[in-house]
């Protein structure tokens, strides 16, 4: 039983919500089987109707759309057989859709016969805003995005034998190109290190020197300060006029963390490693304050640049974690509430 007036407004709310959707839905259907659009072979291309229900959409397209790539780096070519594509278009109120397939059909054209580097995305979203725009419009489709993921295998040196092995880094190489602001092109790549902590090195040693001078009896008179895997991952915006490779963000990142996580070792190798952390520990301030000497140094060939640590610590069990950037007006930013 209804109690009072507001209770019947309710429910006529509700049932007029209910009215609309299904009046939608209604509209749906029937645009669906009485479509009267056909494409070149004269199949029926629902795509193509107006809507007067639809909003406009920033960013749709396509996710883990995989593709064998090609690209070239400081000594030749490389190929990947697992990289994942994501390529996405804006699209403006009332439009039904974007040909999803079109994405596709155009990267495996230009990835065909073009590396990758970043003439190879101008080309690509150039062909996004140009065929992908509504053939009753003139105008270019405003905005267009491409993000490619692999793992790039360098070969890395031992440190002292002259052995070598595979290091695989993730990377990703993305671009945009909008109406107003024209193109943009990043490369992100994750880097593993090892980092030694200084105040437990410090204490280690202490703790060393006191025991060999009889000051204390405690432990076996070795101490070991803990070490921990850690990464980065650094995004650079590249300036797409300069000729800039993979092999050129590892190396500056090597130069500000020089020790990185090895492929292959052997005992000589082990305590070379050993002798290289002791020269370098560092808080993730530490590494922080390093890496950004670093990419600030390369004003010509990087506009703007964002890099996330983490150091996976063996001594707690929760990480020490830094976020880093250039700090430009509407640069790069860490993604974060606070």
């Amino acid at each position: 039983m209804l109690k009072d007036s507001s209770d019947k407004t309710e429910i006529d709310m509700i049932e007029q919500s209910y009215k609309d959707n299904t009046s939608i839905k209604t509209k749906m259907v029937k645009d669906i089987l009485d479509c009267d659009t056909k494409d070149a072979s004269g199949l029926n291309d629902f795509q193509q109707l107006p809507t007067e229900d639809f909003v406009a959409i920033p960013k749709v397209g396509i996710n883990r759309f995989r593709l064998p790539i090609e690209f070239t780096n400081k000594f030749g070519v490389t190929r990947s057989h697992d990289c994942e594509a994501s390529m996405f278009v804006n699209l403006e109120a009332n439009k039904n859709g974007v040909s999803m397939s079109r994405l596709c059909t155009i990267l495996q054209a230009v990835s065909s016969t073009e590396k990758v580097n970043a003439e190879f995305f101008k080309n690509v979203l150039r062909r996004y805003r140009i065929e992908l725009a509504d053939e009753n419009d003139k105008e270019l489709i405003k905005s267009a995005a491409l993000k490619l993921r692999f793992n790039f295998p360098v070969k890395q040196k031992s440190l002292k034998s002259d052995n070598w092995g595979w290091q695989y880094y993730p990377v990703i190489l993305e671009a945009k190109e909008t109406k107003d602001t024209g193109f943009s092109y990043f490369v992100t790549l994750t880097y593993e290190y090892s980092s030694t902590c200084p105040c437990s090195l410090s204490m280690a040693k202490q703790y060393e020197q006191e025991y060999a001078a009889g000051k204390t009896t405690e432990g076996s008179g070795i101490g070991v300060p803990h070490s921990q895997r850690s990464k980065m991952t650094v995004t650079v915006q590249v300036n797409p006029e300069e000729e800039f490779f993979i092999e050129d963000l590892i190396m500056l990142i090597r130069e500000a963390i020089p020790t990185e996580t090895q492929s292959l070792v052997k005992r000589v190798d082990e305590q070379a490693f050993a002798i290289l952390n002791g020269s370098h520990p560092m808080f993730v301030e530490h590494a922080s304050t390093r890496i950004t000497k670093v990419l600030n140094r390369e004003e010509k060939t990087i506009f703007d640049w964002l890099v996330e640590l983490e150091h996976i610590e063996s001594l707690h069990s929760h990480n020490a974690a830094a976020v880093v950037y250039k700090g430009i007006e509407n640069g790069l930013r860490a993604d974060t509430i606070f």
